[in-house]
């Protein structure tokens, strides 16, 4: 690129951020005021009627409820409840003292035993695997499949997927699965790296198999980072681990909604903002090698300051003598800040947050192999929300464009992948909400009983409340999957194509120098002034302990505190919520909370606008110049010229019994119908019944078999019918398949519940192809679909 077009395309840039941005604050500021006049003129505040002659309307609704007694028995109540808000913050904080003193402690509801301690492996690492002791009235079959949990080292202590008893956790429990889980400790093993930790986790996961050698492969659920956590381990030891679940998992860190209307995820663009990988480091060369995760707190706070300044603490203000115990609960694992080595961060920050890369290939396991996902055996369910602004939907899925070229290598390589997407529910409710644990997670639970049987492709997977509830009262759901092409995904989450991830190119340019500056110049200065005094004060002094511990019995001014709220609790003169007076308040808070949203939002429109303005600029200069790099799109080719279509249609006439069944599998499907979960269950039944029929291979084997007959049957309907009798020169397996087929011919289960002409027909055909009579008739276009 030119000087020319670079000056041409810098204006362009300049152009879109700009008006891109004044929308932006414009909706902010429509947003704020909105939230204002809501406040204010719906009976609780004043202001409702200015400019339209109802001044003294407006009055009067002002003094509703300001009589004398009325405000003294208001002052009161806000005095005790005031009084209770401190308390609680004195529990917090005593809680906090008592937690660090123990060293952290797992935030589990459920009571659980130690397996294993990876502190005592060959390669010590801060990590262990425990077992959840079922609640009293619980069953286990310790036939069924076992789950293993792995929650996120993101700065917080772990527990959070079994933070309550309606959750990831719970809801395995009551469906009668063994539940494993793995935690970490406070502190870190000395030269610890996340290498060290896949190996562990492969350890765990070989472990709960031997417990369990009788039952099918452990379930893996990966919770944020624990989810890309969860992909490598996988993707290191395929043979070994069942069924994926990724909850709210950032695996492309580059993506993200980007659009004229808002912009969702701010912290991508934090990494371009802040110079790259270098502050990691510096950060951890403050802490005397140790990375402190409130720094990672820290920014998860900054992302909603409303909630973080206000909301949360006006909520347990208004419901000062019910939301404690609730309010304390979270703050339990909200409050516990846990370490990473140096190397652990900056592993992180370099291969994921900026580089992005370790689905690349570049990044080496311990064996020395690159992690490629396309190892992986076993299905993958990917749970996400629109509402997250931590892990956009978009950073959850992306990933598998860029890894798989096509939907046809998706099926070639016998993957079966369904996404899951919630409308509105934020990033800690993806793992917290009691609802979600109800519905998303509980219906988890019961899909990977039988998703192995789903054929390769990609999948939606959706779920619908019944209308009429179970005899107990409880609301059920039905499930069904729809399958998808990828390119469909693709065009559907990604507005702009992807276009707006090349500037982050530029960025993992910019913080490579950076980084080799950072260490040539200042690492060995930090290095050599810290220790590990100055590395504890640091920590002790972080703002987010501050809060806590200031906030405690340690502090002696707080003294009459204790025994002041228990004198309110035994005198408390609560007034009604729905007193006008408690109204107004609730109008100012409401108020405050719209001021700092609407700052937010313009904060973050800037962000924004700041990055693409130094960004693309930047990209343009040191990478116009470049041939364009693939940006994770499929190439748009004729699906005819795919290499997995060839080799299938080149293998159209090679095979036995196993290929045949995958065909005539696929033959008989219905297509473009969505598929039940009741169906594939009655498909798990069936597998069972007609065993003596089915051929024994591993379930990835056969899956593969599936995807590429599959391939065959869209890409050559005519020469796949025709080759079966080719396929089935032994006597035996044609006499085995015929009897197959006079047994499905009378089982409805094999072709719905009312079979279509089409398939009848299709039976037919098969029949004949099989019996070495093809006939040459053309096939219906229902069945011929590519």
């Amino acid at each position: 690129m030119d000087a020319g077009k670079q000056l041409v395309h810098a204006h362009e840039i300049g152009i879109k951020t700009g008006l891109v941005l004044q929308k932006r604050v414009r909706n902010a500021q429509e947003d704020f005021s909105h939230r204002v006049q809501e406040a204010c003129g719906d009976g609780k505040g004043i202001g409702k009627g200015i400019g339209k002659g109802e001044g003294l309307a407006d009055a009067a609704r002002l003094m509703t409820g300001a009589d004398p007694l009325s405000c003294y028995a208001y002052a009161v109540d806000a005095a005790q409840r005031a009084i209770l808000f401190w308390d609680t913050l004195r529990q917090r904080g005593n809680h906090f003292v008592e937690n660090a003193v123990q060293g952290l402690k797992p935030v589990l509801h459920f009571d659980y035993e130690f397996v294993l301690d990876g502190r005592q492996f060959e390669r010590p690492v801060n990590y262990a695997l425990l077992r959840i002791t079922p609640p009293e009235g619980v069953h286990i079959d310790n036939s069924r499949r076992p789950y293993l949990i792995i929650d996120p080292r993101a700065g917080h202590g772990p527990g959070i997927g079994g933070f309550k008893d309606d959750s990831q956790v719970g809801v395995a429990l009551r469906a009668g699965h063994p539940v494993y889980f793995v935690i970490f400790f406070r502190d870190p093993e000395p030269g610890q790296t996340l290498l060290d930790v896949c190996e562990a986790e492969q350890i765990f996961v070989k472990k709960v198999r031997a417990l369990h050698a009788d039952s099918p492969k452990p379930a893996i659920i990966g919770n944020c980072q624990g989810g890309w956590a969860a992909m490598m381990l996988a993707a290191s030891d395929p043979d070994d681990t069942g069924p994926i679940v990724i909850n709210g998992a950032p695996m492309s860190y580059w993506s993200g909604a980007w659009s004229e209307d808002e912009g969702d995820n701010p912290m991508r663009y934090a990494g371009g903002l802040l110079g790259g990988t270098w502050l990691s480091s510096f950060t951890a060369d403050l802490g005397n090698g140790k990375f402190d995760g409130a720094h990672l707190v820290q920014n998860f706070e900054n992302l909603n300051p409303a909630n973080s300044l206000w909301d949360k603490y006006y909520n347990l203000y208004n419901k000062a003598d019910t939301e404690p115990p609730r309010f304390l609960e979270f703050e339990r694992w909200w409050g516990g800040y846990y370490l990473m080595n140096r190397e652990e961060i900056e592993w992180i920050t370099r291969n994921l947050f900026v580089g992005n890369k370790l689905w690349s290939g570049d990044v080496k396991g311990a064996g020395g192999k690159g992690f490629d996902l396309r190892d992986i055996k076993s299905p993958i369910v990917l749970f996400a929300s629109m509402g997250d602004n931590i892990t956009p939907p978009q950073q959850a899925f992306n990933w598998v464009v860029d890894v798989y070229e096509s939907t046809e290598e998706i099926k070639a390589r016998g993957q079966v992948i369904v996404g899951m997407l919630h409308q509105n529910i934020g990033h800690l409710g993806i793992f917290v909400s009691g609802k979600v644990a109800q519905k998303e997670h509980a219906q988890i639970v019961s899909v990977l009983k039988s998703i192995e049987l789903l054929p390769p492709g990609l999948y939606g997977m959706a779920i619908t409340e019944r209308a009429e509830k179970s005899a107990s009262g409880d609301v059920e759901y039905d499930v069904e999957f729809r399958e998808h092409r990828l390119e469909d995904i693709v065009a559907r989450l990604n507005r702009f194509q992807r276009v707006d991830e090349k500037p982050f190119e530029a960025v993992a340019a910019l913080s490579d120098f950076n980084q080799r500056a950072y260490e040539l110049f200042a690492q060995p200065f930090v290095q050599a002034m810290s220790n590990d005094l100055s590395a504890r004060m640091l920590r002790e002094f972080h703002p987010l302990r501050v809060q806590n511990w200031a906030l405690s019995d340690m502090n002696p001014w707080l003294a009459w505190l204790g025994p002041a709220a228990e004198a309110v609790r035994e005198n408390r003169q609560a007034m009604e919520p729905d007193h006008p007076l408690r109204q107004r308040e609730q109008a100012g808070a409401e108020i405050v909370s719209a001021a700092l949203d609407g700052y937010r939002a313009v904060r973050d429109a800037m962000t924004e606008a700041s990055f693409f303005g130094i960004y693309a600029n930047m990209f343009s200069l040191y990478f116009g110049n470049k041939e364009p790099a693939h940006d994770g799109r499929p190439v748009a080719v004729e699906t005819a010229e795919l290499p997995q279509v060839r080799e299938a249609l080149a293998s159209i006439a090679r095979g036995g019994y196993v290929e045949v069944l995958g065909r005539i599998a696929f033959l008989l499907m219905r297509h473009g119908e969505p598929l039940p979960l009741s169906r594939l269950e009655m498909r798990k039944e069936m597998v069972a019944d007609y065993g003596e029929f089915l051929p024994e291979v591993p379930m990835h084997e056969w899956r593969s078999i599936r995807g590429q007959q599959e391939i065959i049957v869209q890409h050559a309907p005519e020469q796949a019918l025709e080759t079966l009798a080719v396929l089935l020169q032994d006597p035996a397996d044609r006499e085995r398949l015929l009897t197959l087929l006079d047994k499905l011919s009378t089982d409805e289960r094999v072709l719905g519940s009312k079979p279509t002409a089409e398939q009848v027909a299709m039976l037919a055909r098969i029949r004949r192809a099989a019996a070495g009579k093809p006939e040459r008739v053309r096939r219906p276009a229902t069945l011929a679909r590519a």
